[in-house]
C-alpha cells in the first residue's frame, strides 16, 4: 500500500530520537513521515497526547501506525483516536515491538487492563519488522516474530547493509 502518511511511535518514556535518522531517511524514498515526540506518557495518556500531536500535523489519510517496542501494545487505542478523527488507518508495522493483546488475555492487574482495543481490530493488515540491532533483545521479540508470522502478518528480518529505512519501506508497500 502506499499510506498518505507513516506516523513512527517510539516507546513510552522514551522520545522521538530514538528513532535516529529513520525519519529523513524514509523521507528520502518519498514518505511523508511523522514521527511524534511524547513526553512522558503510558498507556491512556500516551495515547492521548499522541492523537493531539498527530492531529497538529494534519496528516494525509490513510494512515500507516508504526510502533516500536512498548509502543506495539498502544496501536489499537492509537488507531481508535484516529478513527475518532476520521483519519482512516491503512496498515500497522511493529518494529522490533510487543504486540497487543485482547484484554481477556492479560493477568488480572495488569498495565494494559485500562487500554481501549476496538472489537474489529486490527481492520487493516499488519507487519512487523525485526532489526538487525535486535538480534540480541528479548525473546519477548521472538514470541512476537512467531506470532505474527502464525497471524498470517509480512515479517521481514531486516539484514545489514540495506537500511532500516528501506526494509521498513518494502514492508509497509506489502500491506
Amino acid at each position: 500500500m502506499t499510506p498518505g502518511t507513516l506516523v513512527l511511535l517510539h516507546a513510552p518514556n522514551a522520545d522521538a530520537a530514538a528513532w535516529g535518522d529513520l525519519p529523513e531517511m524514509l523521507r528520502s524514498y518519498g514518505l511523508d513521515v511523522v514521527a511524534p515526540d511524547v513526553p512522558d506518557g503510558t498507556g491512556p495518556r500516551y495515547i492521548a497526547r499522541v492523537s493531539l500531536i498527530v492531529t497538529a500535523t494534519d496528516p494525509v489519510a490513510p494512515l500507516v501506525l508504526a510502533a516500536h517496542g512498548a509502543a506495539g501494545p498502544l496501536l489499537p487505542g492509537v488507531a481508535l483516536a484516529q478513527r475518532a478523527a476520521h483519519r482512516p488507518v491503512g496498515g500497522y508495522v511493529f518494529v522490533d515491538a510487543d504486540l497487543p493483546r485482547p484484554l481477556h488475555l492479560h493477568g488480572e492487574g495488569s498495565p494494559h487492563d485500562d487500554l481501549p482495543m476496538p472489537p474489529d481490530w486490527p481492520e487493516a493488515p499488519c507487519g512487523y519488522l525485526r532489526t538487525h540491532s535486535d538480534r540480541s533483545g528479548s525473546s519477548a521479540h521472538d514470541e512476537a516474530v512467531r506470532e505474527a508470522r502464525l497471524r498470517g502478518w509480512p515479517v521481514t528480518e531486516h539484514e545489514p547493509p540495506a537500511a532500516v529505512a528501506q526494509s521498513l519501506s518494502e514492508l509497509v508497500a506489502t500491506l
